[in-house]
Formats: structure tokens, sequence, C-alpha cells
């Protein structure tokens, strides 16, 4: 069943208090909290940005290049969204360019299959 708005913001928070724990907690010096969550039956992928804008992609244990997928969707997002003058940082991303590039990433990284190019 798909989330409302209000579920995927309460997931999402919680998604942000498990990373800055885990942020935290790693014995890493300067870790930058949790890149990569994995399950029998998914991985949660995260990408943080230099601003603190966090990407998150829930994949295939199998599936590859969920990393480039990332940098991909974040290289949309700085161009559709944060160059869009009305475009408020925090709010939903209503922009049909936007949609239409990040749709086709998805097709182009859902076609890579789950063993396509290494991520």
């Amino acid at each position: 069943h798909r989330l409302s708005s209000n579920e995927k913001l309460m997931l999402a928070s919680m998604f942000h208090s498990l990373f800055a724990i885990g942020s935290q907690l790693s014995p890493e010096v300067g870790s930058s909290g949790i890149e990569m969550l994995e399950t029998d039956t998914f991985k949660l992928h995260c990408f943080q940005t230099l601003t603190g804008i966090k990407f998150m992609v829930l994949a295939d244990p199998r599936q590859a290049g969920i990393d480039a997928l990332l940098r991909k969707i974040y290289e949309i997002y700085s161009d559709f969204a944060l160059k869009n003058p009305f475009y408020s940082l925090e709010m939903p991303i209503r922009c049909e360019l936007f949609d239409q590039n990040l749709k086709q990433a998805l097709e182009v990284a859902e076609k890579a299959g789950p063993f396509g190019p290494a991520s």
C-alpha cells in the first residue's frame, strides 16, 4: 500500500535519528553516518550531500549501481529543484521536469538489472 505524506515524513524522521546516532556511535572519527542498511529482502542506501540533504533508495539486495543512481538523483535535484526560483527548501518538489528526469534515471537503473555495473 502507498504511504501518506505524513507516514513518509515520520519514516524519514526516524531514519534521520538513526543516521545521527550511527555517526555518533561509529568507531570511525568523523563518520558521516549510515550509508547502507542491509536486510535479507532489501538494501536502504543513503547519500548525504555536503549541505546535509539526504537521498535514500530502497533496492533489491542484488541491485548494482545504486551509488551512481544516488549521484544522478542529486544532480537532477540540483538542476531542477535548486535552480527553480519557486522551490522552497524542505518543501515537496513540484516540478514536472524534475519528475520526468527522475523517472528516466530510475528506468535506466531498473533496466541495468540486479547485476548491472558495480555500485
